[in-house]
């Protein structure tokens, strides 16, 4: 039976890791309606903590301020990178054309991106409870806690990463090295919370898997099977950001009409997203039904919730890019595939778990037997 603290652990971990999909569903919001620059500084919004709603309540040179504060925080972050050897995201960061950008302001996109900011500091809250929940592990899981730290250092990294975004007006390899991050951050909670559900350092174990007859010989193929699905969803969903960017690119140099037309004019990213999503597919296909040869109910009602979202993530794949791009599909098609990365991870430490078993050894000091 868990404990009172370890049913409030996975109670935070859960909810934050919730919270960190909304995030995304919000942040991908915000990329659809081109709100991402509705408040051209960080933290505050337009020098404020609450921003404004009419353009009176700002000063007359407000975009010319507001521009010039941006390229000299992205002269100083280039400048330091430079210094580190970074040399190459130096010169991007040089010579990146949309920083002198000057934003005009709209209140609907400004107030867009501040709920967006909102969600992002109550997640730091959520995480750094985690921390504190995490602290009855300190001696009885300690790597539960570090991961749980590690997390809220992270998170830390991902609000100053998003200044960055900001500052350097979507500059395409930041918008990148964010959303990467954001799955850093999901799958380090999500490994803290299984490992506290797995009851690791617990009196009684939470957690004890049978071992199925017909398992195969080597748990450790089918994790590395996983290994690789985890890496091609990280891939695509890396494609589908730099889509994504190319999508702002051909919008804005068009003046953001003639939408039917925008993705004949993306470039080789676009194909390359399309085709690797059957790659994606069929990878997931075949080394779903291993895990499902396992016959362990919750591998199996993963592998159902994988392919489930999988599905609908094609569909929305399809919906993109027969009804020319509509806005209110395309957060929903970055969310989904976040949550697909969630599940293959979760797939991925079940069978882990059940490696772990089957070398444990029976009361005779041998390794377990293969039950019926």
């Amino acid at each position: 039976m868990q404990d009172a603290a370890v049913r409030r652990f996975r109670f935070v971990g859960l909810l934050t890791v919730g919270a960190v999909y909304l995030l995304i569903l919000v942040g991908g919001i915000v990329r659809s309606t081109g709100s991402g620059m509705g408040c051209p500084d960080w933290p505050k919004c337009f020098g404020t903590w609450v921003p404004p709603t009419h353009i009176s309540q700002l000063p007359a040179n407000y975009k010319e301020v507001y521009t010039a504060q941006r390229v000299a925080k992205n002269q100083k972050l280039a400048r330091t990178l430079q210094k580190l050897g970074f040399k190459q995201v130096a010169g991007e960061i040089f010579n990146h054309p949309t920083q002198y950008i000057e934003t005009d302001f709209n209140p609907v996109k400004t107030w867009i991106e501040y709920v967006n900011r909102l969600l992002g500091a109550l997640i730091g809250i959520f995480v750094f409870l985690t921390v504190v929940f995490a602290l009855p592990y300190w001696r009885r899981d300690a790597t539960i806690f570090w991961l749980a730290f590690a997390s809220f250092i992270l998170t830390g990294v991902q609000g100053w990463l998003g200044s960055l975004v900001v500052s350097t007006n979507l500059l395409p390899v930041m918008v990148t090295i964010h959303m990467a991050l954001a799955l850093v951050i999901v799958a380090i909670l999500l490994y803290a919370v299984d490992r506290a559900r797995c009851g690791r350092g617990n009196t009684v174990p939470a957690f004890q898997p049978s071992i199925p007859a017909h398992a195969p010989q080597s748990y450790t193929g089918l994790q590395f099977g996983i290994w690789v699905l985890l890496l091609l969803t990280f891939v695509q969903i890396l494609l589908g950001t730099q889509v994504r960017e190319e999508i702002d690119m051909v919008s804005a140099a068009v003046g953001y009409t003639g939408r039917e037309n925008w993705i004949a004019r993306l470039g080789h990213v676009f194909n390359w997203h399309r085709t690797f999503s059957a790659i994606v597919l069929l990878a997931n296909v075949y080394v779903g039904y291993q895990v499902w040869q396992l016959a362990q109910r919750r591998l199996q009602r993963l592998v159902g919730a994988t392919m489930s979202l999988i599905a609908l993530e094609i569909l929305a794949g399809f919906i993109l890019a027969g009804f020319a791009l509509p806005a209110a599909v395309q957060p929903i098609h970055l969310t989904l595939a976040t949550i697909i990365f969630g599940t293959q991870f979760l797939l991925l430490l079940g069978v882990g778990e059940l490696r772990k078993a089957s070398q444990m050894p029976d009361s005779q000091g041998a390794p377990q037997r293969v039950v019926a």
